[in-house]
Order: C-alpha cells, then sequence, then structure tokens
C-alpha cells in the first residue's frame, strides 16, 4: 500500500498557510474570499483523508471536490468584475456538493468507493455509484468549459480598454490553470475506468487525486497571492454595455458628433503620440481627449472598424516603421525600437507587427535596411 501521509500533510500545511495569507490580503475582495474558502476546503478535505486512513472513516465517498468547479468559476468571475455583488443565487452551483454531502453522511459506515475494482458489483449502490461519478464528472467538464469561456470574454473585452497585454490584467494563469484542472481530473477518470477492469494499473488512482490537490493548491497559493485587483483605479469595466449596447443605440450619440469624435481622437494621436505609453489605457485617452470612454469604444468600433487595442497598437507598429527608416536608430535593436514606441511585450510587438505588415519586424527591418537585428 502507498503511504500518502506526506503528501497530505505537506498539502494540509500549505493550504492552511496559503489560505490564512489570501484571507487577509488587503483589499479583501469577494475574488479573495472565494479563493481563502477554496484553499480552506482543500485543508479540510486533506484532513479528513488523512483521519480516514489512521482514525475513522468520515464519509462514504468525498463530496468536498464539488465545491472546486464551481469555487473555480465564481473566483475568476468576481476576479473580472470586482464590483459584482456576491448574492445567493451563486449559492445554486454548490447544490450537488449539498446532496452528496447528505448522502455521504447518511451512508457514512459504507465505503462506496474504497475499492474501484468493486465498483460495478451488483448491490443496492450501484445506482449511486454510477450517478456520482456521472455528476462529478459533468461538473468537472462543465465548470472548467465556464471558467475558460469566462476568461475568453474577458480577454476580448480588455482589447476595448486597454492597449497592452500583462499577465497581471489577462489572467492567462487563470486559463492554465482552468485546463490543468481538468485535464489532472481527465487522467483520473481514465485511472479510475481502468482500475474498475481489474489491476490493470499497479496503484489505486485515488492517490492521485491528493497528489493533485495538493499541487494545485501550490500554483493556485502562489499566483492568488501574487495577483492584484483587477484595474484598481486606473480602469473600470462597464458591464452595462452588453453586446455593444445593441449596437451603442441608446448611446444617444449623433452621426455628426461621431465623426467629430473620430477626427478629434486621430488628430490627438497623430500630435500627441500618447501611444507611446506603454501603459495606455482607454480611460488615459478619455481624459486626454475630452471624449467620454464609452463613446470612444463606440466611435472606433463603428466609424473606424477597430477596437481600442488594435487602434493603439496600429500606431505603435508604424511608429517602429517610422524609426526604422530613420539611420540614426540603426544602432539599436529591434526590441529596444519597439519598447521605445509603446509596446511592453517582446511577444505582443512580435504578433501584432506581422499581423498588420504580413511579415516579421526582423524580415521588414532587413529588408528595409539590410541590416540584421
Amino acid at each position: 500500500m502507498v503511504n500518502i501521509d506526506p503528501i497530505l500533510y505537506i498539502g494540509i500545511s500549505q493550504s492552511f498557510f496559503a489560505a490564512m495569507l489570501i484571507s487577509t490580503k488587503k483589499p479583501l475582495t469577494t475574488a479573495n474570499r472565494l479563493m481563502a474558502a477554496w484553499l480552506f476546503l482543500i485543508c479540510i478535505e486533506l484532513v479528513f483523508a488523512l483521519l480516514n486512513s489512521k482514525v475513522i472513516e468520515m464519509y462514504s465517498f468525498p463530496f468536498i471536490a464539488f465545491t472546486y468547479g464551481p469555487l473555480l468559476f465564481l473566483y475568476i468571475k468576481f476576479m473580472t468584475n470586482p464590483e459584482r455583488k456576491f448574492n445567493w443565487l451563486s449559492l445554486i452551483h454548490f447544490i450537488p456538493f449539498l446532496v452528496f454531502f447528505i448522502v455521504s453522511v447518511i451512508f457514512r459506515e459504507r465505503h462506496l468507493l474504497k475499492d474501484l475494482r468493486n465498483f460495478f458489483e451488483p448491490d443496492r449502490f450501484i445506482s449511486l455509484r454510477i450517478s456520482y461519478s456521472i455528476i462529478f464528472f459533468l461538473s468537472v467538464t462543465v465548470y472548467s468549459i465556464l471558467s475558460f469561456v469566462e476568461i475568453r470574454k474577458h480577454q476580448n473585452n480588455l482589447k476595448n480598454l486597454v492597449s497592452y497585454t500583462s499577465g497581471v490584467i489577462t489572467l492567462n494563469w487563470l486559463k492554465v490553470l482552468a485546463i490543468s484542472y481538468y485535464s489532472a481530473f481527465f487522467i483520473l477518470f481514465i485511472l479510475g475506468g481502468l482500475n474498475m477492469t481489474g489491476n490493470i494499473i499497479p496503484f489505486d488512482p485515488y492517490f492521485v487525486v491528493f497528489f493533485f490537490i495538493t499541487l494545485f493548491s501550490f500554483v493556485y497559493s502562489f499566483y492568488g497571492i501574487k495577483q492584484p485587483v483587477i484595474f484598481g483605479d486606473q480602469i473600470i469595466i462597464d458591464h452595462s454595455d452588453k453586446k455593444d449596447n445593441e449596437k451603442y443605440s441608446r448611446s444617444g450619440l449623433r452621426n455628426d458628433q461621431a465623426e467629430t469624435y473620430l477626427n478629434r481622437l486621430i488628430h490627438i494621436m497623430e500630435t500627441q503620440k500618447p501611444y507611446l505609453n506603454r501603459n495606455l489605457s482607454i480611460q488615459d485617452l478619455a481624459d486626454l481627449t475630452k471624449i467620454p470612454r464609452h463613446h470612444i469604444t463606440q466611435v472606433l468600433n463603428e466609424k473606424h472598424e477597430r477596437n481600442f487595442f488594435t487602434f493603439i497598437n496600429e500606431y505603435r507598429v508604424s511608429e517602429v516603421i517610422s524609426r526604422f527608416k530613420d539611420p540614426q536608430n540603426n544602432k539599436y535593436t529591434i526590441l529596444a525600437i519597439a519598447y521605445d514606441s509603446g509596446f511592453n511585450s517582446k511577444t505582443t510587438f512580435n504578433s501584432i507587427f506581422k499581423n498588420i505588415t504580413g511579415v516579421t519586424p526582423s524580415e521588414y527591418r532587413e529588408k528595409m535596411t539590410g541590416i540584421k537585428k
């Protein structure tokens, strides 16, 4: 039998102290409360597993894992919209957890999932085991998809708000986490299925769960502690403009006024070059142009057929090309010129430059000047 006690002790210590750190983190947002709750639940599940192996059977099958998917999804929703209020409807996501908690307590003395090789044993609990497995698989799948979609929606929305990319605001770490979360449990389901058919694998996949949960708590808490409140005082997402505010039918912006705004935007971009600010946001441009932020979004989308991100970075690419043409810049590397032109990421610069020009920055510069840098 595999001794998993060291993993359990490590996981308990890690998740408990990480939860304590996050629960005292300032500002204590709803997202941070959800993260702390998740880590405390991980700690509790690992404690239960330790008690099960050392003292007394605490439950007939694991039920706390039914909270992981909902908590991941809700954390993302509240992280991407800090102004969202938690209400009782959010508790609907935890109904499967409550149901299987009650069932597990009722049948506490029955080890329903202790040995997966007896999973299909035709007793009176077979329907319960099958229902548990199907619902758990659906929970993991559905909430992983919802989490991924929520992050993608957030990242697409950012293109109307900021002109740069940053792990702090894009939440790519959460996207990777959502994918890893599903992948790990999917592998577990496969191992469990193999274990049900006999001694195909030389270990109990039940042990894999705790290794994964411990590793997951390390990664989640590491990035969670580092993650600041998105936007803070700089940008606040206006979620009332859903679906581009029904194509801005209620914005009250007249066509001639939209044209005036667009001309003003282009004039300021060309004369004052605000795009050289690597962290330029739509609020910064609104303050500079005296144009309401939502009108900037509308004008760019309707009159210029671009989002804010594309609009700003097209000027940055033009600035880079302009500097390539100046012989005085031949001594500088492409990346130095890109940063000086307003880009804050090598990856973003290379991607946007090639998307606009059709060639890489090095190819463009070499063709123009013959310089290979």
